[in-house]
């Protein structure tokens, strides 16, 4: 297993570090009077450790990042070396050279303040005596100490995350963990760089997913105002980002909690995660759930369906519910058409489908489609639920829950259903699914059905329920259970004798036939 960071210097592991600028702010260095007097460009570079040096050479001594210390007694007279000595520091990417005046040098030497220019190395001079001990022992301590910090953060993110995986953590737990850790919005995305999961404070990450398609352009370039991201694979092959947006630590800090947070998501996404589900199927589900469930208003849900994906700008919305289909199935069937959309499986089994189609695209018949590759010699009556065609996103949600609605109408429901099944379709069925909740119609039921369900007559209920879907069709309700004539009038019989009815009674036959369907309901 690995994992790279992509932003990281070529030839040395990052460290925390301070910057010039940061340097020269100190209170014992603010003492010295500093000047920058060449090179202020250069003021944010790190640096990695501060370096008292008089030497001509002293370039083939550094491995780069050093703030050298200097009162230059070995230069002065002499302008070449005075050049030499900022093209060696140069070379060797020293990150500042701080020139104490008054020993050799009274005022800023000319040479050397021309030629940090030209290689753009910040030249910093100090215009009082300022012993360069102080400056060194301060810089190391502060370095010191952030190195602790950032070891310290590493190792707590590792032991939380571990915690959270082998607990069996939801990936959105583990993201939640390192968006409260790093203080600012964790995002992941496939190599596509479509965002499966976000973290943090939800008005900081709408921000981060209004700008996505200019970010997501710009995601192979460099580093910068705290942008830092985590390369996810494994086994040669790279499969997901992470991306911390914004963070406002250091650098080197930002990089080492990416790479834990991604070494952690790698080994939670080889372990197949608590949900069994792919993160793409995650960022489906979660998102779908969103829509449905109205705890979030859709227009907030807008940027992070945009980044997921889903083309929503002039589009038509068609929401679908497809009992017992397989999320991958139904992905498939969806490639295999040219159609765009979301696919998540629900909790009851069933699977959601969001259809996003182009305005001139025909909703209805490309629904019918849909649900004529569905149904296959193994799936005979495999039916989608289907909305109405939205074309206002902030109508999607309503269109998700009356998709479950008749999902939820059709189940149980007599055979040869159409393929597709509307509101429109579901009648009485649909009423009594939204009122199966109600104690009157709870009562009602057990009322009306009381001679059969008190003698756990399951058979005899098997056949009043079949009889009264086929219409009351005798020959058909025969047909179904496999039974003659004379046997089903001899059930039938039994049935009215249990309940003290008459089934040939039109109201009679329809009030325990509300019955039945709200006892179904109930126990569906």
């Amino acid at each position: 297993m690995t994992t790279t960071s992509e932003f990281r210097h070529a030839s040395r592991p990052e460290e925390p570090a301070l910057s010039v600028r940061q340097v020269l702010t100190l209170e014992r260095v603010l003492a010295g009077e500093p000047e920058v007097v060449a090179g202020a460009d250069g003021l944010d570079r790190a640096v990695r450790w501060v370096h008292v040096a008089e030497a001509a050479d002293v370039g083939v001594m550094l491995t780069g990042g050093e703030m050298v210390l200097t009162t230059g007694v070995l230069l002065a007279g002499d302008e070449a070396k005075q050049a030499a000595y900022i093209q060696s520091l140069h070379r060797a990417e020293a990150a500042a050279v701080v020139l104490g005046l008054g020993r050799a040098f009274p005022t800023p030497p000319e040479v050397m303040r021309r030629a940090a220019e030209r290689c753009g190395l910040p030249l910093v001079v100090l215009h009082r005596p300022f012993p360069f001990a102080e400056l060194t022992e301060e810089v190391q301590s502060r370095l010191v100490r952030a190195k602790f910090a950032a070891v310290s953060l590493s190792e707590s993110v590792r032991t939380s995350l571990t915690a959270l995986i082998t607990s069996g953590a939801p990936l959105q737990r583990l993201l939640d963990e390192v968006a409260q850790h790093s203080g600012c919005p964790v995002v992941l995305t496939n190599l596509a760089h479509r965002v499966l999961a976000t973290a943090g404070e939800r008005s900081a990450v709408d921000d981060v997913l209004r700008d996505w398609e200019r970010i997501a352009r710009q995601a192979g370039g460099s580093e910068g105002d705290g942008w830092v991201r985590a390369e996810l694979g494994g086994r040669g092959e790279r499969w997901g980002r992470l991306l911390l947006c914004g963070y406002r630590g250091d650098s080197a800090t930002g990089r080492l909690l990416a790479d834990r947070a991604a070494e952690a998501l790698v080994l939670h996404r080889m372990l197949g995660g608590a949900s069994g589900r792919t993160w793409e199927e995650q960022s489906a589900h979660g998102l779908l759930t969103d829509l449905a469930s109205g705890t979030v208003p859709a227009r907030h849900l807008l940027p992070r369906a945009r980044a997921a994906g889903l083309p929503v700008n002039r589009r038509t919305f068609v929401p679908l519910v497809v009992p017992g289909a397989e999320p991958e199935r139904l992905d498939r069937v969806l490639r295999t058409l040219g159609l765009t959309g979301l696919v998540a499986e629900l909790a009851d089994g069933a699977t959601a489908v969001l259809l996003s189609l182009a305005r001139d695209q025909d909703a209805e018949a490309l629904t019918g489609r849909l649900a004529a590759r569905l149904r296959t010699p193994e799936l005979p009556d495999a039916v989608v639920a289907a909305a109405d065609p939205r074309t206002c996103w902030d109508d999607v949600p309503a269109g998700l829950r009356e998709a479950r609605h008749v999902a939820d109408a059709v189940a149980g429901a007599a055979l040869d259903r159409p393929a597709v099944v509307r509101l429109r379709d579901v009648h009485l069925r649909g009423l009594i699914r939204l009122l199966r909740d109600d104690p009157e119609v709870q009562s009602f039921a057990e009322r009306e059905l009381d001679g059969l369900l008190c003698g756990g007559e399951g058979e005899l209920l098997d056949v009043l329920r079949t009889y009264l879907a086929t219409g009351r069709n005798k020959s058909r309700t025969a047909q179904l259970h496999h039974v003659s004539r004379p046997a089903l009038y001899r059930r039938l019989e039994a049935i009215q004798a249990r309940l003290g009815i008459d089934l040939d009674d039109f109201e009679q036959a329809a009030s325990v036939h509300i019955a039945l369907l709200a006892h179904d309901a109930q126990q569906g």
